[in-house]
């Protein structure tokens, strides 16, 4: 029966939009899984993905048979560990300083935003550490020139944020550190949204809730012989790279379920084409929302041309006049959600709004809200 609610179209920046498919499986998962660790059928094990061990036979099929996507699907290549982690990128920016912070080097960081601020903190806190780049100056509507190899020369690692959620800015490419320096990538907010040359970076980061799955799970990969490297200072066994390595993501008990999740959606990107489809069809809906608000006169992008993410579209109302901006912006969004146009509020930095348009986020919900900006522009 209809309700007379209008469709929900969830532009959260995550925990974000997944696939119903996904979500189906998942709930059948919830209730009961089969011996090979995949969804329930009348062989089942009587068991839901809730109460199974972690080490037990159902699990170890799922968590290997994630491990395995993110190399067939996500493009990880053998030489790296995948690992499926907990504590999300925040424990990634210690992690990573601990690990390969190596004897009288500085660490190299290029900031782009909150996040990568945050990372450079926790690096500042553990020793030598310079910012060789940055696009604060104009509230990081761009991603600054990558720097020149002198500027990184001799560093333990060079770390960037590739695709920077508040912002609405990402990397157009993974860029390619030189003189042996290990690229380090936070790409939690657009890792699967299209084929990326991750083999450059030593290590990569990813929290699963904006594109990969449920909160709870972080999606790191690792070249092998960075853990097998000892670290300069002493590191807590449970912070080791090696640690997790050893015992294939299972050294304490794991999320369970958003591993499971995070499996679940990786075959989904496979079933819809894979990686190279996923890509096409971002690129379509992040283009169809930025040519209607290049053509605004009244919306601005935020992110600069050439500088633009596809996953997280951010404008302001920077092309009215001034005096009108803040009730525009008040009813645009009581309009929106009135509508059914979910989590489009701005952070906070930024102000304005946010369209987080994921992998799987519709092209509909995409053409409805260009639609619903040009017809409240006329209204104006």
């Amino acid at each position: 029966m209809d309700s007379g609610k209008p469709k929900l179209w969830n532009f959260s920046a995550g925990p974000a939009i997944l696939p119903p498919v996904v979500l189906e499986r998942a709930a059948e998962a919830v209730h009961e899984l089969r011996q090979d660790g995949h969804i329930r059928d009348a062989a089942g094990v009587g068991m839901s993905i809730l109460e199974i061990s972690h080490r037990s036979a159902p699990y170890e099929a799922i968590t290997f048979g994630a491990e395995k996507l993110v190399h067939d699907v996500l493009g990880v290549p053998d030489t790296h560990q995948v690992l499926f982690l907990q504590g999300g990128a925040s424990l990634q920016f210690v992690m990573v300083p601990m690990n390969l912070r190596e004897a009288d080097k500085f660490a190299a960081y290029v900031d782009t935003g909150v996040w990568a601020s945050r990372a450079i903190t926790e690096s500042e806190g553990l020793g030598p550490t310079r910012v060789i780049g940055s696009s604060k100056a104009t509230n990081y509507d761009r991603i600054p020139e990558f720097p020149a190899a002198d500027s990184y020369a001799g560093a333990s690692y060079l770390h960037i944020t590739t695709n920077n959620t508040i912002y609405g800015t990402e990397y157009p490419e993974i860029p390619a550190a030189e003189g042996g320096v290990p690229l380090v990538i936070d790409f939690s907010s657009h890792a699967g949204s299209r084929p990326m040359a991750l083999e450059r970076a030593a290590i990569g980061y990813a929290g699963a809730q904006k594109n990969l799955g449920p909160s709870g799970v972080t999606l790191v990969y690792v070249r092998k012989d960075l853990i097998a490297r000892k670290p300069a200072a002493p590191v807590p066994v449970y912070l080791r790279y090696a640690t997790h390595a050893k015992e294939p993501s299972l050294y304490n008990t794991p999320n369970t379920f958003g591993v499971l999740v995070l499996k679940l959606v990786l075959e989904w990107m496979r079933d819809e084409g894979g990686i190279e489809a996923i890509g096409a069809r971002n690129e379509r809906k992040a283009q169809k929302l930025y040519d209607v608000l290049d053509n605004s006169k009244v919306f601005q992008p935020h992110a600069q041309q050439g500088s633009r993410s596809r996953m997280n579209v951010t404008w302001t109302c920077a092309r009215a006049p001034e005096a009108q901006r803040e009730a525009i912006a008040k009813k645009f969004l009581t309009e929106a959600q009135a509508l059914g146009f979910d989590g489009l509020k701005g952070h906070r930095s930024v102000g304005g709004f946010r369209a987080s348009i994921y992998n799987a986020f519709p092209e509909a919900g995409v053409a409805a809200l260009c639609e619903f900006i040009r017809e409240f522009e006329r209204r104006l």
